[in-house]
């Protein structure tokens, strides 16, 4: 199946029910982000340390994955130079919108985070890519693609799934909030649920995910030419499992700059 059309449509659904993560920022937190005080997160909860990102004066920004009106506008009242990127075009006009009320210039483009074909090398200073990788099949083009883009001495600022989220059945934790182990890693909804399951998620128009390998989510960054040069751990609240560890993990990562 065409997972990506059907995650695009997906996420555009998920902005008709007001998704945690498609509510656009107020005018109230632009404003603070004009005088210089804001936070973002890459995570569930925890803010990015200060000292991950560039500086932001003029700096040019691509928000991956990362439409929603959230992340986008804190960065561009902030003073950079901002595109965002998704899939999902309502997601974008959730930062499109904002940009309007707010007097901001970001730029929108809608497409697949695995293809940047329409950016030129070395563009960008910062990439901020919030967990959603989770969403597409393969992830090692995200991370060539990413460091394509970025300029060197460019970050890039990461957060995705600790793929133990994805050992578990997933039906079963979300309605009997029962962990049973039932899937291999990598994993895909497409190909490991059974098909009873898969459209019981499809009927409810939710996004397919995809779990990938730590070797494809840290790995494949350092693969692709990147420095690690931070982690952490975060949680998340709308899985058994976070009882018992943190879930999520937010990177940063530097093209090495030149010489």
């Amino acid at each position: 199946m065409d997972s990506f059309s059907y995650n695009q449509d997906a996420w555009d659904a998920e902005v008709e029910r007001g998704n945690q993560w498609t509510v656009p920022v107020d005018a109230a937190t632009v404003a603070k982000a004009r005088r210089g005080e804001w936070t973002l997160v890459l995570t569930p909860e925890k803010p990015v340390p200060g000292d991950w990102y560039p500086d932001l004066k003029g700096s040019s920004v691509l928000c991956l994955a990362s439409g929603g009106g959230q992340q986008g506008p804190v960065l561009a009242a902030a003073g950079a130079h901002v595109t965002v990127f998704d899939a999902s075009a309502k997601q974008l006009a959730q930062d499109d919108s904002v940009a309007k009320r707010e007097g901001l210039e970001i730029t929108t483009v809608q497409g697949d985070m695995r293809s940047l074909d329409m950016f030129e090398d070395q563009q960008f200073d910062l990439v901020f890519h919030p967990c959603s990788n989770c969403f597409v099949r393969e992830i090692r083009s995200v991370w060539q693609e990413a460091f394509r883009v970025l300029r060197p001495g460019g970050v890039l600022l990461s957060g995705f799934l600790n793929p133990t989220y994805f050992l578990f059945d997933q039906r079963a934790a979300e309605e009997r909030g029962e962990l049973k182990v039932a899937n291999r890693i990598p994993y895909s909804e497409v190909t490991d649920l059974s098909e009873e399951d898969r459209e019981f998620f499809m009927s409810k128009r939710e996004p397919l995910v995809f779990g990938h390998s730590l070797q494809d989510q840290i790995g494949a960054q350092l693969a692709a030419g990147f420095v690690l040069t931070g982690m952490y751990e975060d949680t998340t609240h709308d899985f058994p499992l976070a009882k018992y560890m943190d879930l999520t993990i937010a990177t940063r990562a530097m093209r090495p700059p030149l010489g």
